[in-house]
């Protein structure tokens, strides 16, 4: 190297070269062996995925059906009732045991005489097709127990909401609404003209009704939204704290330190974090089907319009913000903006609420608004 007219040298010694090289070397070595293995691996994954394509596209081909029914119908009948065995035990591992006997008032139909004398007809006239309209049988009777099961954890549900005092037809209601529905016509049916057996069609409208009334029962309020030391306020007529004259509460009143947390009561979106008159620093959640609930009097919040919560997250902090006496949440249950007694909701889910009776809050340092 040549600075200011003087020349220096470096030397690299033949064994730091030798270093040098293995480490480069030994470095091209594991890049080389990554890439290797993830193009086994990508290939392995490839080879699969062909595999399994492969033996659906022979399984399902009409050419292979076909040749099935002309060679073996009765292997044919084998087959379809080995999948209904599949699809009876999935159901049964996920929903448990179908009622397979009516009870009186329900209306389902029992199809099992019919296709008895159905299956007798078929086997004197044609005998290879026997199987078949055993499976036909099968399929019928499946279809009948899964809609007493759907009808029966529908009315249980709807008993669940009229112990709350809600109506279930306000939310069976949603399922005639046709006011902003639209989307591509795909027609379901369960036969080649296009038409749908009414055994198959009552099956679909009351898996439809069992998912309205059990979505509905889980946007209920099913946690205490907040630790409390005693309720001080209920809902309904009471004493109003500052002017003493008679008023009506819409909601509870939950006492508590100030800054404890505050949790949000049902799963939902949060559809308001601000301040409303009287409320104070106040949260709303969305629960669906008109549903909301208000917690008012906040000292801080914890969750931003948009969010989604489940049952037990944290939304604000008990404060004293608005209409109030002293620290507490003031917790409010809302019908499509009228307000509704909250307890029921509460009581449901836990058997500790007990509102205090006594003594005037001004009197004992109760918090209301």
């Amino acid at each position: 190297m040549r600075s200011g007219g003087q020349v220096r040298f470096i030397r690299i010694s033949p064994r730091l070269q030798m270093i040098a090289a293995a480490a480069v070397a030994g470095l091209l070595l594991v890049w080389l062996v990554t890439m290797a293995g993830m193009a086994i691996a990508q290939y392995s994954a490839a080879r699969d995925r062909l595999s399994l394509l492969d033996r659906e596209a022979k399984v399902t081909t009409a050419e292979s059906r076909a040749s099935a029914y002309r060679d073996d119908l009765g292997k044919v009948a084998g087959d379809l009732g080995k999948r209904q065995d599949f699809i009876e035990e999935v159901t049964r591992a996920h929903l448990g045991d179908l009622p397979a006997d009516a009870k009186a008032g329900e209306t389902v139909s029992d199809s099992s005489t019919e296709a008895e004398r159905t299956i007798d007809k078929v086997s004197a006239a044609l005998p290879e097709a026997a199987g078949l309209a055993r499976m036909e049988a099968r399929q019928l009777a499946f279809a009948e127990r899964l809609t007493r099961y759907a009808d029966r954890r529908a009315a249980a549900a709807a008993q669940h909401l009229r112990k709350v005092g809600l109506n279930p037809g306000s939310l069976l209601a949603s399922l005639n609404d046709r006011s902003a529905q639209g989307g591509p016509l795909l027609r379901l049916s369960t036969s080649s003209d296009g038409s749908v057996d009414p055994r198959f069609e009552r099956l679909g409208l009351s898996l439809a009704r069992m998912e309205a009334l059990v979505r509905g029962v889980q946007s209920l309020p099913q946690v205490l939204p907040a630790s409390f030391d005693y309720i001080s306020s209920g809902f309904g007529y009471r004493a109003d704290p500052f002017t003493r004259a008679g008023s009506f509460h819409p909601g509870l009143d939950f006492k508590g330190p100030l800054g404890a947390p505050i949790y949000a009561a049902a799963p939902g979106r949060v559809s308001f974090v601000g301040q409303r008159s009287g409320y104070g620093n106040c949260v709303e959640i969305d629960h669906g089907n008109g549903l909301v609930t208000r917690y008012a009097h906040m000292s801080g919040f914890r969750t931003r319009v948009g969010i989604t919560v489940k049952p037990g997250d944290q939304i604000g902090l008990i404060g004293s913000t608005g209409r109030s006496t002293g620290p507490h949440l003031h917790f409010e249950v809302r019908l499509h903006d009228q307000p509704i007694n909250p307890r029921p909701f509460l009581e449901a889910a836990t058997h500790v609420l007990k509102e205090t009776s006594g003594p005037s809050a001004s009197d004992t340092g109760q918090a209301h608004d």
